[in-house]
């Protein structure tokens, strides 16, 4: 925890860090640039105009939650589902940079490879392109939701054929 707190604030990128348990120990090392907490309302947090970008395992929960937001990930799968999980957000939705290549757990990620893709994330052509296309699915989540959007469509047929269904 320590190696990632000193490559976050080698990034100089302002960020929010939830880390349980070890909040207070973090602290100090994360400087001004960082503000660390046990805990926080992930997608209030995420949906926050602030925020530029999400540091993310990519569980499937955090990965719709951080699309929802329009916010663009840096990925950084354990295992799993969160491995294709990355995959779908870098390669296929374009909205996220893998923050190391390898999953393996034995791999090391350097701190100076680290602030270049927190930096590369938050700026610079590539930046502004994931930043563009991740703004692009939040607004197609939206229409999704709304009254008579494929999400609420989709919702409501679904309760009909259960409805049918239990009719029978």
């Amino acid at each position: 925890m320590h190696e990632i707190a000193i490559w976050l604030h080698s990034s100089e990128v302002p960020y929010l860090w939830v880390a349980r348990g070890e909040a207070s120990n973090l602290q100090e090392t994360c400087g001004e640039m960082g503000l660390v907490v046990p805990w926080c309302d992930q997608l209030r947090v995420l949906c926050h105009s602030s925020v530029a970008g999400f540091l993310t395992h990519c569980g499937w929960n955090s990965t719709l939650e951080a699309i929802y937001s329009g916010v663009p990930m840096l990925t950084f799968p354990l295992l799993i589902d969160q491995i294709s999980n990355s995959a779908l957000i870098v390669e296929d939705l374009k909205i996220g940079l893998k923050v190391k290549e390898e999953i393996r757990v034995e791999s090391m990620v350097g701190r100076d490879h680290i602030a270049r893709v927190v930096r590369r994330l938050m700026g610079g052509d590539e930046g502004i392109q994931m930043h563009e296309r991740a703004k692009e699915l939040q607004r197609s989540c939206q229409r999704a939701i709304e009254k008579d959007g494929s999400t609420f469509t989709n919702l409501n047929a679904f309760r009909d054929d259960l409805l049918s269904i239990s009719k029978s």
